[in-house]
């Protein structure tokens, strides 16, 4: 089932008026409605997954780029293998061709939502020399993720390439996603998300104040920002829910704030389902508002995790990633992994995420208060289509 999301805009990316009405064709974004709600389900359990590996530690993920970069070798895949990599990614029902063209509906349209914010979504492949590649494959990723297509010899020189792909693609926030290439290593997928966004409602730097952070293995002092505004919350059983809005509103920022001292549990219950409630209980309020500045880096090797949510064959020697280059059986997915950046301050946040497939030869007086001064999740996500971008926990900060 279709269904069209219809966002007017006023411009392109970097325009600093937001009441700017020159545009004058409103840009149209066409997600498959399942599609959308489906990367919502897998962001929630790629999440549920993660935070059994995670559980005593802060980490910052993108789900929306581990979706499109796993998209890519989707398209690679056949028999068991694709199988596999459809039920992991939620997408049981729908045909390739749809997928495909919801990926590359992101592509071109995420990025000009909010002239206010800047969202750069990239992907790329690297072939090694001498290594035969079916042309329909690439082609596919060409049209539909609008890779770019490298073919290198995999020498260190191509390490140091690869590296400035990254970090080309995400403003010099992700400089090293590899170190070497090894022998059996003769293809990578990478996809590559950067998102800069102004809080609509940003914070005065002289509100800011050291506070504690009653963190789970202890406390620390850390940059407090605080303002008093209007915001959306909501107030559910168990936990309090704010959305911080970025440029025009497109993006926001959510923050979930469980009562209890261990987010994981509130983790384990978030679905779709839950994820609406939210959305239909916020209430525009006015009120304190406290939450720390911080910044994070974060590395994690993805196989577990994947093999946990349903693709334990793509890591094995049964991987059929024929599509890519015949016979089955003779590429397997060495690693996936995940790099990510955040920084969140007075003036909004930065994140950036590279996703990198290798892939081998077999072998606050009366207002209501709302104080993260304890562990939190966040999610960061595009209103019209419902598309998370980055969620994160933390654990513990210092200043």
């Amino acid at each position: 089932m279709k269904y069209i999301v219809s966002i007017i805009l006023t411009g392109l990316l970097f325009i600093v008026s937001s009441c700017d009405s020159t545009s004058p064709n409103p840009i149209v974004v066409h997600l498959d409605g399942t599609f959308s709600e489906r990367t919502s389900a897998f962001a929630f359990a790629f999440t549920k997954t993660l935070d059994q590996e995670e559980k005593n530690k802060n980490y910052f993920v993108s789900p929306l780029g581990l979706h499109m970069a796993l998209g890519m070798l989707l398209n690679g895949a056949d028999n068991d293998s694709k199988d596999e990599l459809i039920k992991t990614l939620k997408l049981e029902g729908l045909d390739i061709n749809t997928f495909n063209s919801n990926y590359l509906e992101l592509i071109d349209k995420l990025p000009q939502i909010d002239k206010l914010v800047t969202n750069k979504l990239a992907n790329s492949i690297w072939q090694r020399k001498g290594f035969d590649v079916n042309e329909d494959y690439k082609n596919t990723l060409k049209s539909y993720f609008k890779a770019e297509v490298y073919e290198e010899d995999f020498s260190p020189t191509t390490v140091t390439k690869i590296n400035k792909w990254a970090s080309d693609n995400t403003n010099a926030k992700i400089k090293e996603i590899l170190k070497e290439i090894t022998a059996d290593q003769v293809m990578f997928l990478i996809n590559a998300l950067y998102f800069k966004g102004d809080w609509a409602l940003q914070f005065d730097k002289k509100r800011t104040y050291d506070a504690i952070f009653d963190g789970s293995n202890g406390s620390a002092t850390v940059e407090m920002m605080s303002k008093r505004d209007t915001f959306a919350l909501a107030e559910m059983n168990g936990f309090k829910a704010l959305d911080l809005n970025y440029g025009n509103g497109k993006y926001a920022m959510r923050v979930l704030l469980p009562n209890s001292e261990n987010p994981s549990e509130l983790i384990n219950t978030m679905n779709t389902q839950k994820w609406k409630e939210i959305n239909a209980a916020m209430s525009v309020q006015k009120l304190d508002l406290k939450i720390p500045k911080f910044n994070m880096e974060y590395e994690k090797k993805l196989n577990e995790t994947l093999s946990t949510m349903g693709m334990p064959s793509l890591f094995s020697g049964a991987a059929d990633l024929s599509k890519i280059s015949k016979p089955a059986g003779k590429l397997v997915v060495g690693f996936v992994k995940q790099n990510t950046f955040i920084a969140v301050d007075e003036e909004g946040t930065e994140a950036a995420a590279v996703t990198t497939i290798g892939i081998e030869l077999t072998s606050v007086p009366n207002y209501p208060s709302f104080t993260v001064d304890k562990p939190f999740i966040f999610y960061i996500y595009e209103k019209s289509s419902g598309t998370i971008q980055f969620v994160g926990k933390i654990l513990d900060l210092k200043k």
